[in-house]
């Protein structure tokens, strides 16, 4: 059995993107378990920049299957706007498999998105508007349309005709116009024929790729604490990031996952809204910004940065059962002579709980050495200079857990191999 979930450890956006296309060279599978085109990744390949939405970061491994899971929302449009983008740009993909229970995401869940997050005014939310959560909405409430209904035109018929006339309705109410239903479904049955040969019983294939021993690469999106019942709520995905995820979203047990690894910056960042102990909204912030080019690769949206929680990282671990940490964007770091970590919420012994209990956090922060070395050309770890070394060391020793790889620069290229016992096992 050779099973790796690779998570996010703090708020999403932590290079997850880098490195599952790393380690996806390593894997016959490569699996998307959650969430829809609300979640970005960017891979860099020499002079080439891919950003993927919906498709496994893997998909550029030939080699590899990759697999859109039933945890999955999935907008048929950008897909395959996607899909074409990803064909135009590289020498070869991988093959493409989409789970037929994956859900739909519809023009309606887009629009509802806009408008409930219109109507809740200064209690926005700050969702990225993609319609993710009212789809997920529909999902709880069983009026969703799976894929593998989708690409059958009379059951995609009768479903739409169903579920149209109620979301056009509540569209009314909250001051929205209907959508024409021909409109709508011809569209969309053009969608649904172009991704009808990529529907397969992917949950049975996945059973028997366990049982071989075949190395399965379980792709997480957005973060730790976006997750529906871990994160900071209600600023959350309506989804499972967590490593929990990877067996509720694409059908494997829980003791056929092997390892756990956790992707953290080396600070912390966070889109939209919501709690954020460590921001720093001063120039080292922005600094840490512009050198990290903190930007939504979905939204383009400056992305508030901060100090590395080390409070809530070990938080992460612990209810991830992380066997290791993937410490990214070292290299960002170079330049500040003091860096700061927080090691404790005063006055609190526990996590907060509440969108009240966050907002009275006050953080105790360590000071550690800085670097002004350029770090991106290391190739081992005796090659990163010794305050760089001491970061790393300090933040196993507060979590409790090793790190598995450092991310020195955006680039393949520019990975450090710690722990390979740790990804694959021994």
């Amino acid at each position: 059995m050779s099973t790796l979930v690779i998570v996010g450890a703090q708020w999403g956006d932590e290079a997850k993107g880098k490195i599952v296309d790393v380690l996806g060279s390593q894997a016959k599978w490569v699996v998307r378990y959650s969430g829809g085109n609300n979640a970005g990744h960017t891979v860099i390949i020499g002079d080439k920049t891919y950003k993927f939405q919906l498709l496994p970061a893997g998909i550029l491994h030939q080699n590899a299957i990759s697999i859109l899971a039933g945890g999955m929302a999935i907008c048929p449009k950008g897909l395959i706007e996607e899909l074409d983008r990803t064909l135009a740009q590289a020498d070869g993909i991988g093959e493409l498999m989409i789970s037929p229970a994956a859900h739909v995401v519809f023009p309606y869940h887009r629009k509802l998105d806009e408008l409930e997050e219109g109507a809740r005014g200064d209690h926005s939310i700050g969702t990225t508007r993609r319609g993710i959560g009212p789809m997920y909405t529909d999902k709880v409430q069983r009026i969703g349309i799976r894929m593998g209904d989708f690409v059958q035109p009379d059951i995609f018929r009768e479903k739409l005709h169903r579920v149209l006339d109620f979301k056009n309705r509540l569209m009314t109410l909250l001051g929205g116009e209907e959508i024409s239903f021909d409109d709508l479904f011809d569209e969309y049955q053009a969608y649904a024929t172009r991704l009808k040969p990529y529907v397969r019983d992917t949950e049975s294939l996945l059973a028997r790729a366990v049982k071989s021993g075949d190395r399965i690469l379980f792709e997480g999106a957005q973060g730790t604490f976006l997750d529906l019942d871990h994160g900071t709520y209600p600023y959350v995905t309506s989804s499972h990031p967590t490593a929990g995820g990877a067996t509720l979203g694409t059908g494997v047990g829980p003791r056929a996952i092997q390892n756990v690894l956790g992707v953290c910056k080396s600070y912390t960042t966070r889109v939209g809204e919501g709690p954020f102990p460590t921001e720093l909204t001063n120039e080292i912030g922005d600094q840490i910004r512009r050198q990290g080019n903190e930007f939504g690769t979905v939204t383009g949206r400056p992305r508030r940065c901060g100090w590395l929680d080390l409070v809530a990282l070990r938080h992460a671990c612990q209810i991830n059962s992380m066997s290791g940490l993937i410490i990214t964007r070292l290299d960002v770091l170079s330049g500040i002579d003091e860096l700061q970590v927080c090691t404790a919420y005063q006055n609190r012994d526990t996590m907060p709980y509440s969108r009240e209990d966050w907002a009275e956090v006050v953080p105790s922060l360590e000071s550690l050495s800085g670097w002004y070395e350029d770090i991106q050309g290391a190739k081992v770890w005796e090659d990163l200079p010794s305050a760089v070394q001491n970061y790393v060391r300090f933040i196993e020793s507060f979590t409790e857990t090793p790190a598995a790889i450092l991310s020195i620069g955006p680039d393949r290229s520019q990975t450090i191999i710690l722990r390979p016992d740790l990804i694959w096992g021994s």
